[in-house]
């Protein structure tokens, strides 16, 4: 199946390592110009070199979500690289907590680099598909937002917020040939979940070994997924061939969410 997005232009939030680093190389094997950015300069460095691999044009620039000023640097991209076609919004997670007794300030901070941050990037990038007829908008979510997960209150809630947004914006886009999706992770075998299963660990009092098999236990596939898996499916929604999927949440997860 010929995806139909070679030469497009891409840029991938949170791609220096995990799930973000996973797209944008199913991106660029794919030849789409990827735009590599992360907080992480040093990350930046190992998603460079994965790149390089596949031949594809592609740039890397370090970038916070949290700072808005961060928006300035599309000015290079398109300079380098030309108008962005695709945007995969991949922020970090928030460390665990209760979804209540959590400190106003905490809530706030985290709203601004999960959520505000993430509808400003499309802001910035939706005329421009606006004026082409086409463009894709994939957030990365959790899928907290379809079964919450205990102990991550912010994340469930915050994550929430982008999934009725992501749906709002399909409805508002579709006629410029313009999609809007979610996609949800299942157990990503990625260090952000080595991070969740050695504070349940330690929470429990328990080795991380039979945590992780406790986990391995619910999937139907019997093994956590490998994030090329997920990389793959977000780059389907990315092509030309989803051009008729829009307004959805589309699991990567080997059956883990028990919910309908």
């Amino acid at each position: 199946m010929k995806l139909g997005i070679e030469g497009r232009v891409a840029i991938v939030h949170g791609a220096g390592g995990g799930l973000g680093s996973a797209i944008a190389l199913a991106l660029a094997e794919e030849g789409v110009k990827v735009v590599v950015c992360d907080i992480s300069e040093e990350a930046l460095e190992h998603a460079d070199r994965l790149l390089a691999q596949t031949g594809s044009e592609h740039m890397t620039l370090v970038w916070d979500l949290a700072d808005r000023n961060s928006l300035r640097k599309l000015d290079d991209v398109v300079a380098k690289l030309g108008t962005v076609d695709i945007l995969v919004n991949n922020s970090g997670g928030p460390p665990p907590s209760k979804a209540h007794a959590v400190d106003r300030v905490l809530w706030a901070s985290h709203f601004d680099s999960m959520v505000l941050s993430l509808i400003s990037m499309a802001d910035a990038v939706i005329p421009g598909m606006k004026e082409r007829g086409w463009g894709r908008i994939i957030t990365s979510a959790s899928s907290g937002v379809i079964a919450p997960i205990p102990n991550l209150g912010i994340s469930n809630t915050l994550r929430s917020a982008l999934v009725g947004w992501s749906k709002t914006l399909a409805s508002e886009l579709g006629q410029f040939g313009i999609t809007s999706n979610i996609i949800v992770p299942g157990r990503i075998a990625t260090a952000r979940i080595r991070q969740l299963d050695q504070a349940r660990a330690k929470r429990e009092g328990r080795p991380v070994e039979a945590v992780i098999a406790d986990s391995v236990s619910t999937i139907p596939v019997g093994r956590y997924g490998k994030p090329d898996e997920y990389g793959a499916v977000a780059t389907f929604l990315a092509s030309e061939r989803a051009s008729y999927i829009t307004g959805s949440i589309v699991r990567v997860d080997g059956g883990y969410i028990p919910n309908i």
